[in-house]
């Protein structure tokens, strides 16, 4: 391939995302969400910001989405994605797990409700479910393994920019 065929090429650039299995009770903690008239349910879930590590964007991700201010506990797993030929995501998933189901307030105006689901109702939801990957964490949550959040390095997040994780 010649130098300007390399020069032209439009560089690949994924969305990062992150989103979070919140588990008490063995019930998952979804939200309820209309993206394009249709209704669908994911884990909360979200982009990375300017100047977050992977798990502050998680932590306000679950604030905004749920209302509850809790923090992941592990990672899960990452997956690479593409929705469309044009929209690709690289999505971190972490978990946590509480002693018992807790009431949750979305401040997040986009999302609508939240909802304490087992594996099989959420199984069940089908085509409703935002994305194949959202059934496919809670089965890797279910079966193992986790990772320690230390596998993730932000120490050069705090040198760059001065933020502290």
């Amino acid at each position: 391939m010649s130098n300007i065929a390399v020069r032209d090429k439009v560089r690949y650039r994924p969305n990062v995302t992150v989103a979070c299995v919140i588990e008490a009770e063995n019930k998952f903690l979804m939200v309820e969400e209309w993206i394009n008239g249709e209704q669908k349910f994911n884990q909360p879930a979200g982009h990375l910001e300017a100047g977050e590590s992977l798990t502050m964007a998680c932590a306000r991700e679950i604030i905004e989405e749920t209302g509850l201010a809790l923090q992941p506990q592990q990672l899960l797993r990452i997956d690479q994605y593409n929705a469309n030929a044009e929209l690709a995501f690289l999505r971190f998933t972490f978990c946590c797990q509480l002693p018992a189901c807790h009431s949750a307030a979305p401040q997040d105006a986009d999302i609508t409700a939240t909802h304490w689901l087992s594996f099989d109702e959420i199984c069940a939801l089908g085509s409703k479910l935002r994305s194949p990957l959202v059934a496919e964490v809670i089965r890797s949550y279910r079966q193992g393994p986790r990772y320690d959040l230390e596998l993730l390095n932000w120490q050069f997040l705090a040198l760059a920019g001065g933020v502290k994780p």
